[in-house]
């Protein structure tokens, strides 16, 4: 059974200022998400599911069925407050979602076989989907799953602090934990880590989590135990978000492995609207390179 790529497009993306993931960045007016299952499809992936908002769906409809159909077999899900909560009773004001590992779960009923996890608006590259694609045929299990690392240095934005995912590795080279750090930026030639935690510096080529993921479909049974122990501890605050790396650094605590897929592809994204003539030059680049056409979907 040919892999899964789950893509996270629920979020309103705050800090952008506008609905960036359906925004052309390719010289056709490809979005970034389309580079993405462009990169599935030759990578062997057969499905591509979209967690979205439900006021999106005809948007996204509109935007990638077109494009897609005959190409690969889609689904769209809605990442909704009462799904999975088997009967809790949260907070009547609770708007916020309840984070990513919670959207991922969602995607169980759309989602057969082993899957990847990316986000909307990041591109990770032709080699992450590759080796992703390869793992997930070979190497998931339902005690082994997988993340591909990216070097830190090749995820910082020019224009702005990032947040990050930053994975230790045990002894095998495997992950060890995921710590998410804040307020990250290059200064005088180092990278400085402003959250107050420690380290305050962190070396060039740390290894990230830039959110890509890869699953057994076991995650869905595992995740939604857990999500009901999320919800007992901490449903009645109104920010707290279930993520995916809380769900990976229980299953490493139980004796599972989390595998580290390197990469040889350079992620880029749009954190900032100073990011965007940054990805398309990017993008120019790499087709000028001979790694896309100027048109994905012709």
């Amino acid at each position: 059974m040919k892999p899964t790529l789950v893509i996270l497009a629920a979020g309103m993306a705050s800090r952008y200022g506008s609905m960036k993931q359906v925004e052309g960045f390719g010289p056709s007016g490809e979005t970034i998400m389309d580079y993405s299952v462009f990169d599935a499809i030759r990578a062997g992936f057969g499905k591509v599911v979209f967690i979205i908002r439900k006021e999106f769906a005809d948007n996204f409809k509109t935007i990638f069925e077109p494009k897609l159909k005959g190409r690969i077999e889609t689904d769209y899900v809605y990442q909704e407050l009462t799904s999975f909560t088997d009967g809790y009773s949260f907070p009547a004001e609770r708007t916020k979602p309840w984070g990513t590992a919670h959207a991922v779960l969602c995607a169980k009923e759309a989602v057969q076989g082993s899957f990847a996890v990316i986000n909307a608006d990041d591109f990770y590259g032709k080699n992450a989907f590759e080796n992703a694609a390869a793992f997930l045929d070979v190497g998931c299990n339902e005690k082994t799953y997988a993340i591909v690392g990216y070097d830190l240095i090749n995820t910082l934005s020019e224009h702005g602090t990032v947040n990050r995912g930053v994975c230790a590795l045990n002894r095998d080279g495997n992950l060890a934990s995921v710590t998410e750090r804040t307020n990250i930026a290059m200064q005088d030639g180092e990278i400085v880590c402003g959250d107050g935690a420690e380290p305050a510096r962190l070396s060039l080529n740390t290894k990230v989590s830039m959110n890509f993921w890869c699953f057994n479909e076991s995650y869905f049974g595992y995740t939604h135990k857990m999500f009901g122990n999320f919800l007992h501890e901490n449903g009645q605050k109104d920010k707290s978000e279930f993520y995916i790396p809380v769900v990976a650094d229980q299953f490493i605590k139980e004796g599972n492995d989390v595998v580290v897929i390197p990469t040889s592809s350079n992620w880029f994204g749009v954190t900032y609207k100073e990011d965007a003539p940054v990805v398309k030059q990017k993008l120019d680049e790499l087709i000028k390179a001979g790694e896309y056409p100027s048109s994905l979907w012709e």
